[in-house]
Parts: structure tokens; C-alpha cells; sequence
């Protein structure tokens, strides 16, 4: 059965938990989404690999269900990847049109893209992940897709996101220690608006926010393009840690009281309202009440917001974003959280919920799963893995030849 059934990988290594999203592809070209799963991470820290043992240990789960369903597909692992050290640059590859007709060719944009390309890099850090953000023809901009254009001089501008190797390739030594190989690299906050966010949204310019348990992940889309990503290094999980202290509980103990009792607006919450402590967890005695718990909550995130907000407006991008701002991620669960969004950005504010587009669900309990902005990640990775990023590169793809497509399903996403 193997050898007629295409399987498509998605993991997202997470400092909380490791998820990994597989779907599979029939003969008849008929995607299906068949395991969604979740396992406690371990060994790894806000994106950065502490413990190589132990994260090899938690990632033997996820990885054992991929080997007995299909060993060879191991070898074809789409992974996220996203340590706060994350830098945007944009490079820019000038040519001449080399045909004596001036009309520009495959070969062309191929010397462009090199050109792009070519920058230089500190030794420790590599590109992850390259976009086109458009091509210029003698001076006009804006250009989506040059073939068979005339003229002299043929730019393309790329933004390149880099990050710090020794970062990435632990997580990939980890994969490939257990028999995977992570065959593309997708940086998760691209992955998550993959999930999330509509075509309309990145045309009109949307803010994501993927809250996640040890970071937050940025990015802003214009004019349907992705114009910045960052990654921020605190999440719900310091939420929780802030509970934690504020309550005099253990931090297991505080995750279960914010997964239970949370709400990110105090005043959304009745000061009457108590909890026993010792029905949470019997080893805790007294009572608190879930206003209290909630204003811990709501000057977190607060917090978190005003990090977001201070680096959209450090880009000059905060007037660039009419659509507002699409909440995902695990912390986008957090009840009250889109209100406070908005109270906090001044900006319409939702949460984003997972929509698979092209691929079905092998069941309404995996369709019900897959609803939940926790997913958002490892689902783009499935989406990027299944349609090479299609929508975006139609127009130049539908020109082109495999050898050429192979250099723009590198650079577009």
C-alpha cells in the first residue's frame, strides 16, 4: 500500500509540546489528513536545544508513528523552525537581459535569484527561509512575473530571514538521529498564517500573533506578501510561571488553574466568584478568586502586547494593517483574549482557526482537532509540504520548466 500512498509530514518542536500533523495522498490525488498529534517536549528551550537525549527521547513518539505507517517518508519531514534570533533583510540581484530581443527569460531570473543570493553571512548564522517580494523591469516595480517581458535590466528583490545555526541544526541532528530528515525548513510564524489567515486578510495587511508556550511569533502581511516577521521571547508560558508566583502554587498546578479558570480580562469576571485550591490539586490549601487570577493573566499578556506592539511600530508598519489582528496559537485560547487585543493595539482583533484547504479529514474527531489554534503551526506545515506554497507561485510556475520551478519553490512561499 505504501508505494501507491504519498505521505505528507509536518512537525512543530515546541518547548511544551512537539506536534505533528500527517496526511496522506492517494492515487487520485486526494489529500487526507489522517494523524494530528501532541506529545510533551522536553530538552528544548524558548526554540534553543538544551538537552539533545531528552528531545530525542520525546521526539521518538511522533517519529515511531511516522515509521509504521511509512519508513520512507521519514526522509520528507517539513519542520518549523523559530528562535528568537530571527533577523528580516532584504537583497536585492540585478541582471542584464541577455537575449538580443530583450525578452526575458527563465534564464534570467535564474542569474537574478543567484545574484540575490549572493550575500554574505557571519559563519554562524544561515538563511531559513527566502521570498521574492517582487521583480523590477527597467525601473517599474511591483512585478509579479516577468517572462516574456521586454527590457534591459532585470531586478529581483528577496527577503531573506536568517538565523542562528547553531540554533536549527541541533534540531534537525535530533530528527536525524532517529532515522528523519527535516527536508524543508519553514519559519513558524509563516507556517501558522498559512493555517489562519485568508488570501483577502494578506492583501489588505493583517498582524499575526501566534502566542505560543515559550514565545510569541510576529508576522505582517501586505498587499499579499509577507512584509516582517519576529519572534518574541515570552508566551503563555510565562503566564503561567507569573500564576505560579501570584498564587504560591506549583507550576503544573498553575498551567491547570489558566487552562480552567483563565480569562485575560479581569473585569470580565466576578470578584465572587472562589476556587478551592485543593480541588486543582490536593498537595495546595486555600482559595483564591478567579478575578485575582485573572488580573495576573491580563497584565501578562498585556505585556506581551505591548512587545508586539512596540515592534510593529519599530518596523513603521502599525498604519499598514487594516485587516487588524489574527490571534492564534495555544495562548489564543485564553477566553477574553481578542477584547484585550484590541483594547491593548487598538486594532480589530480575532481569533484564527486552522482551515485546511485542499486536504480532507479522515474523521469528524480529527476535523474537530484540527480546530484549534494550538495546531495552527503544524498545519501550515502540512499546507506548505502538500501545495509547495501554489497559490503564491501560480503565475510564474505555470510558465516554467521543473529545473527552474525547483530554484522558485526555494525562494517562494
Amino acid at each position: 500500500p505504501e508505494r501507491f500512498m504519498q505521505y505528507r509530514i509536518g512537525l512543530d518542536i515546541g518547548s511544551h509540546t512537539i506536534k505533528m500533523a500527517l496526511a496522506q495522498t492517494d492515487r487520485s490525488g486526494v489529500t487526507t489528513l489522517t494523524h494530528l498529534f501532541s506529545n510533551p517536549s522536553a530538552g528544548i528551550r524558548k526554540g534553543v536545544v538544551e538537552n539533545p537525549t531528552q528531545l530525542a527521547q520525546a521526539l521518538s513518539v511522533p517519529l515511531g508513528i511516522i515509521k509504521t505507517l511509512s519508513r520512507s517518508s521519514l526522509k520528507h519531514i517539513t519542520m518549523s523552525v523559530g528562535s528568537p534570533d530571527l533577523k528580516v533583510q532584504t537583497s536585492k540581484g540585478v541582471v542584464a537581459v541577455s537575449r538580443a530581443d530583450d525578452e526575458i527569460q527563465i534564464d534570467d531570473i535564474e542569474r537574478a535569484l543567484q545574484s540575490a543570493r549572493a550575500v554574505t553571512l557571519p559563519a554562524n548564522r544561515i538563511v531559513v527561509d527566502s521570498m521574492i517580494k517582487e521583480f523590477v523591469v527597467d525601473g517599474i516595480a511591483g512585478i509579479g512575473d516577468p517572462i516574456g517581458m521586454l527590457g534591459k535590466r532585470l531586478e529581483v528583490n528577496l527577503m531573506l530571514i536568517e538565523s542562528f545555526a547553531p540554533a536549527i541544526k541541533p534540531l534537525q541532528r535530533a530528527v536525524e538521529t532517529l532515522g528523519g530528515f527535516a527536508e524543508k525548513l519553514v519559519v513558524s510564524p509563516l507556517a501558522a498564517a498559512n493555517a489562519v489567515l485568508t488570501q483577502d486578510q494578506k492583501e489588505n495587511g493583517v498582524l499575526l500573533i501566534d502566542i505560543g508556550f515559550s514565545k510569541t511569533s510576529v508576522a505582517i502581511f501586505e498587499e499579499g506578501k509577507i512584509s516582517h516577521v519576529a519572534i518574541l521571547p515570552v508566551g503563555g508560558g510565562t503566564v503561567t510561571n507569573d500564576l505560579a508566583i501570584g498564587l504560591r502554587v506549583p507550576i503544573d498546578v498553575a498551567e491547570t488553574i489558566k487552562l480552567s479558570y483563565g480569562n485575560a480580562l479581569a473585569k470580565e469576571v466576578s470578584s465572587r466568584d472562589a476556587i478551592e485550591l485543593a480541588k486543582v490539586d490536593p498537595r495546595v490549601k486555600g482559595t483564591v478568586t478567579r478575578k485575582f487570577i485573572a488580573e495576573i493573566i491580563e497584565d501578562r499578556l498585556a505585556e506581551i502586547f505591548e512587545l508586539v506592539n512596540t515592534e510593529v511600530k519599530r518596523v513603521g508598519k502599525l498604519s499598514q494593517i487594516p485587516a487588524g489582528i489574527v490571534l492564534t496559537g495555544g495562548g489564543a485560547k485564553m477566553p477574553s483574549i481578542a477584547e484585550l487585543a484590541r483594547q491593548e493595539l487598538r486594532l480589530s482583533a480575532q481569533v484564527g482557526i486552522p482551515s485546511l484547504s485542499g486536504i480532507s479529514s479522515a474523521s469528524t474527531d480529527i476535523t474537530l482537532q484540527a480546530e484549534d489554534p494550538s495546531y495552527a503551526t503544524v498545519l501550515g506545515l502540512l499546507e506548505y509540504a502538500n501545495t509547495e506554497g501554489e497559490e503564491s507561485r501560480m503565475k510564474i510556475n505555470s510558465h516554467i520548466g521543473s529545473g527552474l520551478k525547483k530554484i522558485l519553490n526555494y525562494f517562494i512561499p
